[in-house]
């Protein structure tokens, strides 16, 4: 492994509130594909529906309503003040996506790009940014509404609680420590059903929520953003490693390493034979679109997926987007003569951080 470090360990975010939430609504686990309009103690069972990838397929949102059609257009006039005032053209943004613009700040730096990542999100609610010249680096967030953060995902409004100790325990028995999971905010839902949460963040706001039971159950809370876990983690890291779960990811911390993200889910079975879509179609690797101005100084990669078929087609997916001649491999280290371990945390669970530093540091050119 070339001689620079690593280990970029950024300071801790602030805890997840724990208050009531009005709005969450999660994947039905007794009617599939479906959204419930009450709060997860309700939640017992699960069934999926395939597409394909290692994930969920969502129903589509309903229409908005007149009185949505309203709000959405007042939001829309307050925030449109609030954003030309930071001296970004509101005409050069789209809400939904993320637009790389002429930072206000620093005018692109020395090399005069476009270095500012802006979003404007689908309801009009709020806008977050982020400049990534790294003279500058000017970030923040603003709402329409100053009473109120992203009135949809929030840490107000997200219905969760500490884990309590048999969870504590269950992650122990994986190698992760309470510290580790204070410091991902890693919590559970609350009404006593062992739902474990991982909140997505950027820029130390909530985003979304993914949520697994401990018979390996997955599901993501509705409006969750399609974005990397993790994501503020990389913010000044020159090397990134990527891993196929969250779990994973706090595996990798364990292991002494911080500047690593997790993919939200959806390994693909198989390598496409086809063209890389443009962006706007590549609908499957959406979260990896919305994050690649994190990559785009980044002179290393480090994959670290399951060793799967599943797995190393994903590295495959990635590599193919980031470019792989600044992609490298982990190999798994071998469990007998017959098979290798499947993941981070195998390899952390059964031989040790040590072991699994040192797959990480022997990570091959793609």
């Amino acid at each position: 492994m070339p001689p620079t470090a690593l280990l970029h360990r950024p300071p801790p975010p602030p805890p997840c509130l724990v208050a009531s939430n009005p709005w969450l609504n999660l994947l039905s686990l007794k009617c599939p594909n479906t959204f419930l309009p009450y709060s997860a103690e309700f939640v017992s069972g699960i069934a999926l529906k395939s597409n394909g990838f290692r994930c969920f397929s969502h129903p589509p949102l309903s229409n908005p309503t007149a009185v949505d059609m309203d709000v959405e257009k007042t939001d829309s006039a307050k925030l449109k003040q609030k954003i030309e005032a930071l001296g970004v053209k509101f005409e050069s943004c789209t809400p939904g996506q993320f637009d790389l613009l002429y930072c206000p700040k620093c005018k692109g730096g020395w090399s005069s790009q476009r270095t500012l990542s802006f979003h404007i999100s689908q309801s009009w609610s709020h806008a977050i940014w982020r400049c990534f010249d790294l003279q500058c680096g000017w970030a923040g967030q603003v709402f329409a509404d100053n009473n109120k953060e992203n009135p949809r995902v929030s840490r107000e409004n997200l219905r969760l609680e500490p884990l309590d100790d048999e969870l504590l325990g269950y992650f122990a028995e994986r190698m992760i420590s309470k510290e580790t999971l204070q410091r991902n905010n890693v919590m559970q839902v609350v009404g006593g059903k062992k739902i474990i949460a991982f909140p997505y963040r950027r820029n130390g706001q909530h985003v979304g929520c993914k949520y697994r039971t401990l018979d390996k159950r997955f599901w993501q809370g509705r409006n969750t953003e399609k974005m990397l876990y993790g994501i503020d983690d990389i913010v000044d890291a020159d090397e990134i490693i990527i891993v196929e779960g969250e779990i994973d990811k706090l595996s990798i911390e364990e292991a002494g390493y911080c500047n690593c993200v997790s993919v939200p889910g959806g390994a693909p079975q198989t390598v496409s034979v086809n063209k890389i879509p443009s962006k706007e179609k590549d609908t499957a690797f959406q979260y990896l679109w919305n994050c690649i101005n994190y990559f785009e100084k980044v002179s290393r990669i480090i994959l670290a997926t399951d060793g799967d078929t599943p797995g190393q087609a994903l590295a495959e997916e990635l590599a193919r987007r980031l470019g792989k001649e600044r992609c490298w491999r982990v190999h798994w280290p071998r469990k007998d003569e017959s098979s290798s371990f499947k993941d981070a945390n195998e390899v952390l669970n059964s031989l040790g951080a040590d072991a699994l530093r040192a797959a990480i540091d022997k990570a091959e050119l793609y």
